[in-house]
């Protein structure tokens, strides 16, 4: 199987647009004292549909990833847990889990800032967005604000361990 290219942004938006939106998100987690990690999707036309940030810890729950969080609101929203058509922005690369997840969604593609050498499963460790023996595949762009994303993650996690 192929993996699809990459598209333009869509007319009028640009990958940054979209990653700001994620930003915000990885900012109110931290405020919260959650990872910060934001995830935001869009449809193909560029319009916004939801947004989330991690919350594992104030949820109790190892499944509230950012990415998680914002599908599941996604699905809400459409009524449909197939979300086709739609891109991720996410200011990590996304973890296995997470990556699952946005298969089993049918995702069209995700724009991520910062990889995750530890823990990335699109691109880092795993080739998560074109695995062969599922029926999906992902296009991925990453590096859109990386920089911004991993200083707001370094300085997260120097001031946790002061």
């Amino acid at each position: 199987m192929t993996v699809r290219i990459p598209p333009e942004p869509p007319a009028g938006a640009s990958w940054r647009s979209f990653m700001d939106v994620a930003f915000q998100e990885a900012c109110k987690a931290a405020k919260m004292g959650e990872s910060p990690i934001g995830a935001a999707l869009f449809d193909t036309d560029g319009t916004f549909i939801t947004s989330a940030h991690n919350q594992p810890i104030s949820l109790n729950d190892p499944t509230g990833h950012a990415e998680i969080l914002c599908l599941r609101k996604a699905a809400a929203i459409n009524k449909n847990y197939r979300l086709t058509n739609t891109i991720m922005a996410v200011t990590l690369e996304p973890c296995l889990m997470c990556t699952g997840a946005l298969v089993h969604a049918r995702v069209q593609g995700v724009v991520f800032a910062a990889p995750d050498k530890r823990a990335g499963a699109l691109v880092s460790n795993l080739d998560g967005h074109a695995l062969p023996f599922t029926n999906h595949q992902i296009w991925t762009i990453e590096g859109v604000m990386g920089d911004e994303c991993s200083a707001l993650l370094k300085r997260f996690f120097l001031e946790r361990r002061k």
